[in-house]
């Protein structure tokens, strides 16, 4: 794929902004971090450039002026909410960032419950967390919010919050996902700091929608296509407009909280910083796109890519039809159609002629290498192969892992775990070729082409399994599936 996207310029830009809105506001902001900070791969697929560890790598040149609030809602704690990517709770990712903020040389200062009522997960947290040495601070539910901004801007509103104590220029506050209460926290936080005598702003960092491209551009509707579920809606910002005389782009979200966020800065600070939404962001990276027809083909992949993800969550009941109406519509708007995506066809006419479940994956020069399900292999674990022999120059009669090798794993899978597929996924089959690999030249050839593979584009005819999609993410493929089942058993791992 070309690059689009300028990722050393768009860390000098972003930096650059931040120190200023710092300066702005006399020394002190809070900055309101949304997004993934350490692994956005939406942003490096619709943004061919951008690094997934962008954001992370920017905070780390501020290091020395920067420290980390990380907010989680006591609810979710209570609820055990799920991190889907990766497959553990927000109490448990919170411990994930802070591990990745240190290894990056940045301070957590702390972390806020936010929506505090005495859940006994939410006591019980907080008790392991002070054990593990990190201080934690309170913030309540308040009547009324964010309406009531009379009762919210006073001591019985954003007062009752516990003052989080920080000592550095910059305070990212973050969270493991939406609805933990980032914004509630930096409101609090200016609340606090004004009645302390201590001057402090707020600015808040979104990469998308990106405030100075088109609307209709297609990586905002890439954005709107990642947040379909959310209901989520780009649009002109109408108070810059008035403000400004200028066209920018935000979401309905901001636009509908900004008349109030602006009576609460009112109160709290005596006047308003800002004029609009788009006043209050800090996103430099439509600067930094440097090739627009890359990035644009780039997000017209992606919004057929969350399209076919929205069908496979509709088909294991996790996703509403207005979602996939919803994706049908960006598809429109983007002027593509599921037949712009190469490798869907392909796995379809591989599919039909096998009989059987199959695979296609594009190679960077445009080839697209298929597999189909055997005795021995899944569609996606032949597919692998194939790739890999392709990358490799290898003619494709080369066996690349032996019988001897695979037969034992298969007497393992069904008579000593219990599997009733004696098949190997896309896991076992990468382990097996590193065996093989250890003796077989051919072998070792097609196990260092593995790192070719990332940004890759795939499709099942049918959805995969977990292990088979993890696979795929951790090789960085991006894989999409038919929304059907390999069986039709009520059961699916």
């Amino acid at each position: 794929m070309k690059t689009g996207f300028d990722n050393d310029k768009y860390l000098q830009l972003q930096s650059e902004r931040i120190r200023e809105r710092i300066k702005s506001f006399g020394g002190k902001l809070y900055l309101e971090f949304g997004g993934k900070l350490f692994d956005d791969f939406h942003a490096s697929r619709v943004l061919p450039g951008f690094q997934p560890d962008s954001k992370i790598r920017m905070l780390s040149t501020m290091k020395d002026d920067a420290e980390v609030v990380i907010a989680i809602n006591s609810g979710d704690i209570e609820k055990n909410k799920m991190r889907a990517d990766y497959g553990i709770t927000y109490d448990m990712d919170v411990l994930r960032l802070i591990d990745a903020f240190r290894d990056y040389g940045l301070y957590v200062g702390s972390v806020v419950l936010t929506q505090f009522a005495e859940q006994p997960s939410a006591v019980a947290y907080k008790k392991k967390l002070e054990t593990l040495g990190i201080k934690v601070y309170k913030h309540y539910t308040i009547p009324g919010y964010p309406a009531n901004v009379q009762y919210i801007v006073s001591d019985e509103g954003l007062g009752k919050n516990e003052y989080i104590e920080t000592t550095r220029s910059l305070v990212v506050v973050t969270a493991p996902g939406p609805g933990s209460g980032k914004m509630a926290t930096c409101l609090s936080q200016l609340y606090h700091e004004f009645k302390r005598g201590v001057q402090a702003g707020y600015a808040k960092y979104e990469t998308f929608p990106i405030w100075n491209i088109p609307l209709k551009h297609p990586v905002n509707l890439a954005y709107e296509a990642a947040t379909a579920d959310l209901a989520d809606v780009n649009m002109i910002d109408p108070f810059h407009l008035e403000a400004y005389g200028e066209k920018t782009v935000n979401y309905n979200r901001d636009v509908e909280i900004f008349p109030v966020l602006n009576a609460m800065f009112e109160k709290i600070m005596g006047e308003s910083p800002y004029k609009s939404p788009t006043d209050m962001g800090v996103n430099m990276a439509g600067n930094a796109i440097i090739d627009d027809e890359a990035v644009s083909q780039a997000s017209k992949q992606e919004i057929i890519r969350r399209y076919y993800d929205a069908l496979c969550r509709k088909r294991q009941g996790s996703a509403e039809e207005e979602e996939v109406l919803k994706l049908e519509l960006l598809m429109k708007q983007a002027g593509v159609t599921s037949e712009d995506r190469p490798v869907v066809g392909a796995a379809l006419v591989k599919a039909e002629m096998s009989g059987g479940p199959a695979a296609a994956m594009q190679l960077p020069d445009g080839t697209i290498v298929t597999g189909r399900t055997t005795d021995l292999l899944g569609a996606s674990a032949a597919l692998l192969l194939n790739a890999l022999k392709m990358l490799a120059g290898l003619p494709d009669e080369v066996k690349l892992i032996r019988p001897e090798v695979i037969d034992p794993i298969q007497d393992l899978k069904v008579g000593s775990l219990g599997s009733h597929n004696p098949r190997l996924h896309t896991d076992e089959v990468l382990i097996a070729l590193a065996v093989c690999g250890v003796s077989d030249p051919n072998a070792a050839l097609a196990q260092e082409q593995l790192k070719k593979l990332r940004g890759l584009e795939a499709h099942t005819s049918v959805i995969l399994s977990h292990v088979d999609r993890n696979t795929f993410r951790k090789l960085g493929v991006n894989v999409t599936c038919e929304p059907n089942y390999q069986t039709k058993k009520l059961y699916h791992r």
